[in-house]
């Protein structure tokens, strides 16, 4: 029998990863909550045509299709296997065989909610959204197919306050984690146009954008020849680095793309320029985060309109760790126009294994209970169990060895689970009312404890 195994670029979490997970989701909350967002969940599966042709050629090719039901019944074999092959070399929906797909993010899911439900949703609409979603991605370090993403959105409202509260939800989550040397880009898909269109080049907006993406991971010759690959010409290449490479203080930056494009990229800047300054009037002295521009900032996804974000981490080699932007009339592809939203999304897993890396987690977060009772059988595990009632009425989390075994036994099975206290009630201790503590982590025992002091005893007041 081959040994069991699960698919490629998924992962099983023990509890204490399950704890540490749940200790930033609940820091994601906690500030989501304070700006005044609400909880939101949508299925783990959408409609095929849902998601289809809203990530561009490379997302889509990306998204986890569900076989239909029934597809080993008689049927026309023939029109089935032409579906496959139309299936196998481009990403198509074929009924037939594929009518439905996992979700591929969470803001394609939430826009079609809002299109459902916009007419009884107060606007604008904020919502928080965490839940796992899962790419037919290449698994490497830092990127799963399945992942968790946590989504914190506002849709309804066109003001440029929106992007400055999400900018801030980004450094205050930062700041409360102790993440360091975190930087937030900032650009604007209007000014990629300009660049396209200053480039000569307008028609191949996409193509421009898509290479400029990569600068991180390929450095800009590497983009260079993406782009001469994709017929742009050397004037525009050149004028394309000038641009992607401008580095400084946000009113450098923008004083020289206005030198640069000119009016092309007015509306752009002007966006930028409003963004900072409302972003400025929320800011917080904790924060400990850089924001700046980066023209080379494109997110390949189409369905941005105006302001991207995207956050990363000098601490660590890893990609980005959240991202976003605003998606002028996303609902309109569900057929509600005019709904403007912006949002953005952190990168759970990606974060996990940064304060994994940087050991940023509490040491609080075992998760284990604070105590083993000892069970020494007969009589004296009747005892044993009053004992143990008495510590959850007080509130300390404790659990009971289930069957007789000597004590030694116990202790390695409390040291194991990372529990630190192990207490003893055996004959002794019940003949007298009281029960005995041992400290796992310094080795000291105390005899003769009350059992209603049990609380101060383990650190605790009650």
């Amino acid at each position: 029998m081959s040994k069991p195994s699960i698919p490629q670029g998924t992962r099983d979490f023990s509890a204490i990863e399950v704890r540490k997970r749940q200790y930033l989701l609940g820091i994601f909350r906690k500030y989501f909550e304070l700006y005044g967002f609400q909880p939101l969940e949508t299925p783990a599966m959408e409609n095929l045509q849902t998601l289809m042709g809203k990530y561009g050629e490379e997302g889509d090719r990306l998204i986890f299709k569900i076989l239909n039901n029934g597809l080993h019944e008689k049927k026309d074999k023939e029109a089935l296997r032409q579906s496959w092959e139309t299936l196998l070399t481009r990403p198509a929906s074929q009924t037939s065989i594929t009518e439905r797909a996992l979700r591929y993010d969470l803001t394609i899911p939430f826009a079609r909610y809002v299109a459902t439900y916009h007419q009884q949703l107060p606007m604008p609409f904020r919502r928080y959204q965490m839940q796992p979603v899962w790419r037919a991605d290449r698994p490497q370090r830092g990127r799963y197919r399945e992942f968790w993403q946590c989504d914190c959105d506002v849709v309804g409202s066109t003001s440029l306050l929106n992007e400055a509260e999400l900018i801030a939800i980004y450094r205050s989550v930062f700041a409360a984690l102790q993440i360091p040397e975190i930087t937030i880009k900032i650009n604007s898909r209007k000014l990629l146009l300009a660049l396209a269109e200053a480039s000569g080049h307008p028609e191949k907006l996409t193509d421009i954008t898509v290479a400029i993406d990569k600068t991180d991971k390929i450095g800009w010759e590497g983009v260079a020849k993406e782009l001469n690959e994709k017929g742009i010409s050397e004037a525009a290449q050149t004028l394309i680095g000038q641009i992607t490479q401008l580095k400084g203080a946000p009113e450098t930056v923008l004083d020289a793309l206005q030198n640069l494009l000119g009016e092309r990229a007015g509306a752009g800047i002007a966006e930028i320029r409003e963004t900072l300054r409302y972003h400025e009037a929320l800011a917080l002295p904790e924060w400990t985060s850089k924001l700046e521009i980066d023209l080379s900032l494109a997110r390949g996804l189409n369905y941005y309109t105006g302001i991207i974000l995207e956050v990363t981490t000098g601490a660590v080699k890893m990609g980005s760790i959240g991202g976003g932007g605003r998606y002028d009339d996303l609902t309109g592809l569900f057929g509600v126009k005019g709904l403007s939203g912006v949002g953005i999304s952190f990168g759970v897993d990606r974060i996990y294994d940064v304060m994994e890396e940087l050991s940023l987690f509490p040491e609080t977060l075992t998760g284990a209970a604070e105590a083993l009772v000892a069970n020494f059988g007969g009589e004296d595990e009747w005892y044993a169990l009053s004992v143990l009632r008495a510590l959850r009425q007080q509130g300390i989390s404790a659990e009971i060895f289930p069957e007789k075994a000597k004590l030694d036994k116990q202790f390695k099975y409390a040291d194991k689970k990372g529990i630190g206290f192990v207490v003893i009630a055996g004959e002794q201790e019940r003949l007298v009312g009281r029960v005995a503590v041992k400290n796992l982590a310094t080795g000291e025992q105390q005899s003769g404890v009350q059992v209603e002091a049990l609380g101060k005893v383990l650190g605790r007041e009650g």
